[in-house]
């Protein structure tokens, strides 16, 4: 393969792929890691597993590629929980192409079919801002067409139609790949070569359609009457636009009223995916190009419906031990809320704290359900023991204990085993014992006005690990509140809870579920008894009508109740209500306590925030000063490590400009600077080349300090006002006015005469 050229440039090569180097094993990375030890494929292996576990969970189909590998491809782990929530769209999508061409499949002849035939029939599925889950979303539409409808569908997208012309040539595309599936293996040929050689019009996507409804008609004939097809006979042709806001407005106009002349030819319907409002179909369509469309519309779940969904099964949950700590929640969380609305995302960024916490936490190995931990906790080497004593939750249960006790924890590794077995299995407990709890304190403040403790139970969870709940303002509130609400609503609370209590995981709740079981039986009593006094009251009050008051009794009867009003006393449904109230405040207290108030908790909490956020948050200008200042971080090559502050001439060229400019302060002598820059640059070459190194310099010069300027990390400034309108680039060693007519100066000369007034602003516009 030869390299030359006229003009210099950068030659790839591709290697075959018999010499391509096979990648290495997902599990070497974790043995590479920073935290390297004799357990990295054991915690591979359980990072693996867990995963595995939470797939198992939604009821996802098993990947072919390493969990490694996941993080960087497209992740699927909340396909079923989508699938499910989104399963009642689909159905009525699948309904509504059932029904809408079951008049051209009758060949009716009626006149309201003649009257409706240009119409198209048109699904609008709002689905939401969330544009990066809208892919799954058609995925599964696509699929459950295709098992229940018509092999004939086409995805089409705005980037792919630019002009009507393309629209047609993808449309067609897709589906004659349509019908290779449906044809036989012995027409394939002839398929793709027709696709080749037809003319992209809607009279050839018609006679195409014939021609292949025809095939399919034979072949389903001369098979067995016993055999059912999933399909129709005259299965529609399905066109979906994905993004229908970023279609331009002359194309859809255009392939709308095309497609309805040939309406009564082929079976079309359109699904529209829209993302912001159904009024944009009027906003893009006229009314005489929408009046040719039947449209029906279909919405979509919520996706914070979907967040909560996910969370609920992901999270508050105890049959998974990786829980993740309140500041990673609400990075993920403030993520969704406040950049893309995507539960795709949130997913992925679950899986990479996963990956994460396996990767850097040598003690994730225990991570597993309790009866493997148990055994693994047996196995532990004395490295691994070390490793337990330095988890500063483990620290301060030491401090806690008697001094025989903490000698033996700090000493002997058959004493820290067994006591590490003791607290995992409290921290199993605590999970199981969290989640009931947190539900069931949810029930009461979900209702209360203005939500002092957040509408989702996402919003609770967060409060319960970032302290102490019960000792904030809004959990005041929240009690105040709950004492004031009425018997009904308390009754249906208690049910509640005691649903909750009773599926709950948890063995301690007996006791709690008795005792909201006698305070229900107490409302119920209250009932009757306030019914009998209130038949008392109203025979008794009859009775003193009759009678005959004067002034005095009524004066005294006045004053006694002006006392009795002041030194009011609780009746006994308000007591009842103080006392429910206070029962669920000390269920709080006992199960609530924050996560990393729990001894072991860094075995199963990922809390490395700053992490996430580096990975997820981008942070353009950090990462720029990274590379710049140290592109060992980058690009690992062991010639471009530097000792302190250091310049190496083997860096970069504009690595070596970017440091030189960092050693100044706001102002830089031009001069100076490019005088630094050859410095360094030919640090090591021998003295007698100075000649061809110049010239060396001279050519390279100009691609560094330009694209130093164009990441706005320079800023030109001349003080000079005859200088005010010019701007100089970099050309060789000479600046160049942009204006027409004016004259090149050598660099040193300008520099020279006007090295008072001329001047080179850093660190962008000041």
């Amino acid at each position: 393969m030869s390299t030359c050229s006229v003009s210099k440039g950068c030659f790839v090569f591709k290697p075959s792929p018999k010499k391509r180097r096979v990648s290495q094993k997902t599990a070497i990375y974790f043995r590479d890691g920073k935290n390297g030890s004799e357990d990295s494929e054991l915690r591979f292996d359980t990072c693996q597993s867990l995963w595995n576990q939470i797939k198992l969970e939604t009821e996802v189909e098993s990947l072919e590629s390493e969990l490694l590998l996941i993080t960087a491809s497209s992740v699927r782990s909340d396909q079923q929980i989508q699938e499910d929530l989104n399963k009642q769209l689909l159905d009525n999508v699948v309904s509504f192409l059932r029904r809408s061409h079951s008049e051209f499949q009758g060949k009716t002849t009626e006149w309201t079919y003649r009257m409706k035939s240009r119409e198209i029939p048109t699904a609008a599925l709002v689905l939401g801002v969330n544009v990066t889950d809208h892919d799954l979303t058609f995925r599964n539409l696509s699929e459950a067409l295709q098992n229940n409808i018509t092999p004939y569908i086409a995805l089409l997208e705005a980037k792919d139609c630019s002009g009507i012309k393309n629209l047609m040539q993808k449309l067609m595309g897709q589906l004659m790949n349509c019908s290779t599936d449906v044809a036989s293996l012995e027409d394939e040929d002839y398929v793709q070569v027709s696709q080749n050689r037809i003319r992209c019009s809607m009279k050839s996507l018609v006679d195409w359609y014939e021609s292949v409804t025809k095939k399919t008609d034979s072949e389903t004939l001369s098979k067995k009457r016993t055999s059912s097809s999933k399909h129709q006979q005259s299965p529609p042709v399905v066109v979906i636009f994905k993004d229908m806001e970023s279609f331009t407005t002359k194309v859809l106009q255009d392939f709308i009223v095309i497609s309805s002349q040939h309406i009564c030819e082929l079976p079309l319907v359109l699904i529209f995916g829209i993302a912001t409002s159904p009024m944009i179909i009027h906003s893009l369509l006229p009314h005489s190009v929408s009046s040719l469309l039947c449209i029906e519309l279909f919405q979509s779940l919520s996706c914070k419906e979907h967040l909560s969904t996910v969370i609920d099964k992901l999270l508050l949950t105890s049959r998974f031990p990786f829980k993740l700590g309140e500041k990673v929640l609400q990075v993920l969380i403030n993520i969704f809320l406040y950049h893309d609305f995507s539960v795709w995302n949130f997913i992925r960024g679950f899986q990479l704290c996963i990956v994460e916490h396996f990767y850097s936490q040598p003690l994730s190995v225990l991570c597993c359900q309790l009866a493997d931990a148990k055994e693994r906790v047996n196995s532990l080497s004395h490295d691994q023991c070390e490793n337990v004593r330095r988890l500063p939750s483990f620290r301060r249960y030491v401090e806690r204990q008697e001094a025989e006790k903490q000698i033996a924890l700090l000493t002997a590794d058959s004493f820290l085993k067994e006591t590490t077995q003791k607290l995992l299995e409290d921290l199993h407990v605590y999970h199981e014992n969290y989640v009931s709890v947190l539900r069931c304190l949810h029930v009461f403040t979900c209702s209360l006005p203005k939500y002092p403790l957040g509408k989702q139970i996402r919003e609770l969870h967060c409060a319960c690990l970032e302290n102490r709940v019960w000792e904030t303002e809004d959990y005041e509130s929240s009690l105040q509140l709950a004492r004031m609400l009425n018997k009904s609503d308390l009754e249906t609370i208690l049910q509640q809870c005691v649903e909750i209590l009773v599926s709950s995981a948890g063995n301690e709740f007996d006791k709690a579920v008795e005792k909201l079981k006698e305070f229900l039986t107490q409302f119920q009593k209250l009932e009757v008894a306030e019914a009998f006094q209130e038949q008392d009251v109203s025979v008794s009050s009859q009775k003193e009508l009759q009678k005959k008051t004067d002034l005095y009794h009524l004066q005294k009867t006045l004053l006694e109740l002006k006392d009795s009003r002041r030194s009011k006393k609780l009746t006994k449904f308000e007591m009842l209500r103080f006392e429910v109230v206070d029962y669920i405040d000390s269920l709080v207290r006992n199960y609530l306590v924050p996560a990393d108030h729990k001894t072991l908790h860094e075995v199963v909490y990922f809390n490395t925030a700053s992490v996430l956020r580096g990975h997820l948050n981008a942070a353009p200008r950090i990462a720029l000063h990274t590379a710049l200042n140290n592109p060992y971080n980058y690009l690992k090559n062991q010639a471009l490590k530097s000792d302190g502050g250091s310049i190496s001439n083997k860096a970069p060229d504009i690595c070596i400009v970017y440091k030189l400019h960092l050693e100044c302060g706001r102002l830089i002598n031009l001069v100076d600077w490019l005088e630094a820059f050859s410095t360094v640059v030919t640090a090591v070459e021998e003295p007698n080349a100075d000649t061809a190194s110049s010239d060396q310099v001279d050519d390279i010069i100009q691609y560094p300090f330009s694209l130093l300027s164009s990441l706005t990390f320079v800023n030109h400034r001349i003080n000079e006002p005859r200088f005010s309108k010019f701007s100089f680039v970099f050309a060789g060693n000479q600046f160049q006015k942009n204006k027409a007519g004016s004259d090149s100066l050598n660099v040193l000369e300008m520099s020279q005469k006007y090295i008072s007034s001329s001047a080179v602003g850093l660190g962008g516009s000041r």
